[in-house]
């Protein structure tokens, strides 16, 4: 219902799109022009425009039409329809008026065709080209061509056009300047371009212009406006001989830091500029012969723009009303004031000065549209406002009006009647008027300013009706208030303090003692926020135990669930809140950061702070380290141990020297251990000599005469390494090799003069900077094995059938290696044995042929060239190519060659690849014809 009143409030008319400027090409297609315009309003408003204020009769002139508040103009021309257009909107409540939007058309004429006369100079003097544009708006572009199209002339410090002007200057001409000049002129709307008549430039032949001091030809106006927020361009050029040097300067200020000079200094571009950068600039044109320099000043004005703006404002009759505007600008905005789009001024009740009106006693008849217009000489903006004069006699929404109260509280009778003007008031008690002076002997019941009647301590006496009457010079209306006095609400929540520990449950009973006559409604909160049932993970419930009794119960409580648990109680009459509170016991928070106070080589002294206990004392704290080297967090030994909860310091020990720890701390208490704290900063423990013997030491396998030796990687300093000692099994003395780098873990020897699976005595130590380490234990490792010295025997074979062949063998005596395998070649069967060492037959040549074969001739000779080949995984690897033709065979490593063939006959070329497997795939061939010296391949 709410939102059916709103829709259907009448109001007046409000702009949603307002006319904005345009500019419309005249070379269009359409010659159809839309200024756009739309408002809201209750009745729907309608529309009309104003062209340079003269109001537009589209009934009479068939080129205008109005459709939704959008004016159309067909057939437009610069002449009839240059200007600036107002939008009005209208209904039965007020008119208002858009801003004004200037219409402006395009367009770019043609140059006169007229010849222009030549320019004829001495070398080293300037000269000055004159563009002469054609008809135009609104702005254009200027650019020279330097005798023919599009060689366009390249501004520097010796050229320079103005973009003002469109003429070409040349401070000193050169040999190299001679030719033909053409202005070109480009539209910045419709992009159309006109070429002008070509002008001459010639050199005169009575000698070269000697040195003279430079003469500023181009400048900037005297005066400069320009607004705010726009990027503005100050050209400045000189002729001269040398050629001049342009500078600027900001008299009495510095130039902006965002300005840039552009074309050789000749334009100091400053863009966005604000008020800040007004002034007087300088612009100083130099050379050996002498200066001079020009001096304008910049002004920076702004539109006017909105400080306070009035609003819709609703009054009764007889009120005073004020509006006030106010806007900044500069030059400083004035002021004047519509009334339903006609002028108001100060007369009778009315009263304006500047941004200020003042309406004394308003009636009916000053309801309408009001607009305050701010302006100044580069534009206006409006404010708009609707003024409703209300004229209503009283009526009351909501009547007759039902109060229950609570006994002994204080009660509110309010009297709040449409009406307009604002009504007279009166209360009655049945037959009995309540007036002033009663009021003031009772002490207990009296009229407030806004006609509410208050009753203090209110008790059962005072139940029955009382009637406010409201009366205008429209109307009366009265409405009635019946009053009833019900008993206190009493709310009991039970227990109010409760302990429970983590994972146990709780039930919180809500009981409420109020006036039978009355419902209540209960609600339960925690911290003082509605509780979600539906959302809460299932840890609440809403049990309903009786209709003046809810209980809250509490599942699986965690932590996060201690807090004051609120139930409200309301009826009609009252309302009462009552709050409980539970405490949760849990495991510890996590402790504070940890600090590592100080780190030795097998210790670190950490410290923390203390975390939450959740309601039960911290036992224990448990230390905990991890590196690269563990599998996660560890617990590490401490001093003292164990750690007792009123501690907040402690010395981890049993640490590994030179590795890098990260520590954390993890409290405990009697219900159990708690979240860790986050880790420290990583530290490294000092370096020391090692203690610790590398482990898991073993090897073997290699290549054949190979002693291959690997352990597990162990540090312990800067400068560590490892010792590798051997020896063969049965000899004394020890062969030590150095293995300097800490990320080894293999050792590999290689001696020709032992023989396979020789056993060797092996062990490996350490050291570092410190001194050397213990050496491992000592392991038995044998050197690599040696290939089968003799062939498997007794081989047999025995057809199954069309596809299959069973092969049987006896294996050789053991030699210097284990046999690991046969294979069966099938061409002529034969078995061989493989152990460590391998002997692999040649694999298939290249499928692949050479592809893409080009040839060139030079001379007698064919330079041949193709694509490389890649063999596959199960081919040989291509070691070069073969070429034929004409009876001649070239190898080559290279995919490419040279054959010499002799003159008067045809030849066939082609190119294989070859492998350790033999020749591959042939290319396709290339005929070559030869005749007369002449080669024609086909």
């Amino acid at each position: 219902m709410s939102f059916f009143l709103i829709e259907n409030e009448e109001f007046g008319p409000v702009f949603i799109q307002e006319p904005d400027d345009v500019i419309f090409p005249l070379d269009s297609g359409e010659k159809k022009v839309v200024m756009h315009c739309e408002a809201r309003g209750n009745p729907p408003p309608t529309y009309s425009w104003y062209i340079n204020r003269t109001e537009v009769n589209a009934e009479s002139d068939y080129r205008y039409s109005v459709i939704d508040g959008n004016l159309l103009i067909n057939n437009a021309s610069e002449i009839t329809d240059f200007g600036k257009y107002q939008c009005k909107a209208e209904n039965g409540f007020g008119t208002v008026l858009s801003r004004d939007a200037l219409l402006q058309f395009a367009y770019l004429g043609a140059f006169s065709v007229k010849t222009r006369g030549g320019v004829s100079v001495r070398e080293g003097q300037g000269v000055v080209l004159m563009c002469t544009p054609p008809p135009h708006s609104p702005e254009i572009i200027y650019s020279w061509v330097f005798n023919e199209f599009p060689s366009f002339v390249a501004e520097d410090s010796r050229r320079f056009i103005s973009q003002d002007t469109g003429n070409l200057y040349i401070s000193k001409v050169q040999p190299s300047d001679v030719g033909s000049y053409i202005c070109l002129v480009k539209n910045t709307v419709t992009n159309a371009r006109v070429l002008s008549p070509p002008t001459p430039l010639t050199l005169k032949t009575d000698g070269i212009m000697g040195e003279y001091e430079p003469k500023i030809e181009v400048h900037f106006p005297t005066s400069v406006l320009a607004a705010r927020g726009v990027t503005v361009r100050l050209e400045c050029f000189a002729l001269g001989n040398p050629v001049p040097t342009i500078t600027w300067r900001k008299i009495n200020g510095n130039i902006p830091k965002k300005a840039r000079l552009r074309k050789s200094q000749a334009v100091l571009e400053i863009p966005n500029i604000q008020l800040e950068d007004s002034g007087t600039y300088e612009c100083k044109a130099e050379n050996p012969r002498g200066g001079t320099a020009f001096k304008g000043h910049l002004q920076v004005y702004t539109l006017p723009q909105w400080v306070r703006m009035i609003n819709d404002t609703q009054m009764d009759s007889g009120e005073k009303l004020q509006w006030e505007c106010k806007a900044t600008g500069r030059p400083r905005p004035t002021y004047r004031w519509l009334r339903n789009g006609l002028p108001l001024t100060s007369q009778g009740r009315v009263e304006i000065v500047n941004g200020e009106v003042t309406i004394h006693k308003v009636q009916q008849t000053d309801s309408g549209m009001y607009q305050c217009v701010a302006e100044n000489k580069y534009g206006a903006i409006y404010s708009n406002a609707e003024l409703k004069i209300l004229a209503s006699a009283p009526v009351f929404v909501h009547n007759p009006l039902r109060i229950i109260a609570t006994l002994g509280k204080d009660v509110l009778l309010e009297c709040k009647p449409r009406a307009s003007p604002k009504p007279r008031i009166t209360w009655k008690r049945g037959d009995r008027r309540i007036h002033i002076d009663f009021c003031v002997l009772s002490h207990r019941i009296m009229l407030l300013r806004n006609n509410t009647l208050r009753i203090v301590n209110s008790s059962r006496a005072d139940e029955g009706n009382y009637v406010c009457r409201a009366e205008n010079q429209l109307g009366s209306a009265e409405m009635t208030a019946i009053l009833w006095v019900k008993d206190a609400m009493r709310v009991e929540l039970s227990p109010s303090r409760v302990e429970v520990t983590v994972g146990e449950s709780v039930v919180l009973s809500c009981k409420a003692t109020h006036d039978t006559s009355l419902d209540v409604a209960f609600q339960w909160f925690f911290n003082q926020k509605p509780i979600n049932f539906q959302q809460d993970g299932g840890h609440f419930e809403y049990i309903q135990t009786q209709s003046s009794t809810v209980d809250l119960m509490i599942r699986s409580i965690l932590l996060k669930h201690a807090g004051k648990y609120g139930c409200r109680a309301q009826t009609s009459a009252d309302t009462v809140f009552a709050e409980a509170e539970l405490l949760v016991r849990g495991p510890p928070g996590p402790p504070g950061v940890v600090i590592v106070e100080e780190i030795t080589d097998t210790t670190a002294t950490l410290s923390w702070t203390r975390g939450l206990d959740n309601h039960s004392p911290i036992s224990t704290y448990n230390l905990q380290a991890r590196s690269p080297f563990s599998l996660g967090w560890q617990t590490v030994k401490t001093d003292p141990d164990p750690v007792t909860g009123d501690m907040e310091s402690a010395m981890a020990v049993e640490l590994n020297p030179w590795v890098e720890y990260e520590f954390r701390v993890v409290a405990s208490n009697a219900i159990g251990t708690g979240d860790p704290s986050a880790p420290s900063r990583g530290v490294r423990t000092k370096e020391a000599v090692p203690s610790v013997a590398p482990v898991n030491v073993s090897g073997g396998n290699g290549r054949r005469h190979e002693l291959v030796i690997s352990w597990e990687e162990f540090q312990n300093g800067e400068g560590f390494g490892y010792i590798v000692a051997f020896r063969a099994n049965g000899t004394r003395g020890w062969k030590e090799k150095m293995v300097t780098s800490a990320d080894s873990t293999t050792y590999k020897y290689r001696d020709e003069t032992f023989p396979p699976l020789t056993p060797f005595e092996v062990k490996v130590g350490v050291y570092n900077n410190k001194g050397d380490g213990p050496f491992s234990k000592v392991v038995i490792i044998h050197s690599a094995e040696g290939e089968p010295r003799e062939a498997p025997s007794d081989v047999k074979a025995y057809i199954i059938s069309s596809s299959e062949i069973r092969v049987t063998w006896k294996p050789p005596n053991p030699g210097p290696g284990r046999p690991r395998g046969y294979e069966v070649l099938l061409n002529c069967l034969r078995v061989l044995v493989c152990v460590g060492v391998y002997a692999r037959t040649f694999t298939d040549t290249p499928a692949q042929p050479p592809t893409n074969l080009m040839w060139i001739q030079e001379g007698n000779n064919v330079s041949l060239s193709w694509d490389p080949v890649k063999a596959k995984d199960n081919e040989s690897d291509v070691i070069g190519y073969m070429g034929r033709g004409h009876n001649q065979v070239t190898r080559t490593i290279n995919p490419s060659t040279m054959l010499s063939l002799p003159e008067g006959g045809t030849y066939i070329i082609e190119v294989r690849a070859l492998s350790e497997g033999g020749e591959g795939a042939v290319s396709s061939q290339v005929r070559v014809v030869t005749s007369s010296g002449k080669l024609k391949a086909s």
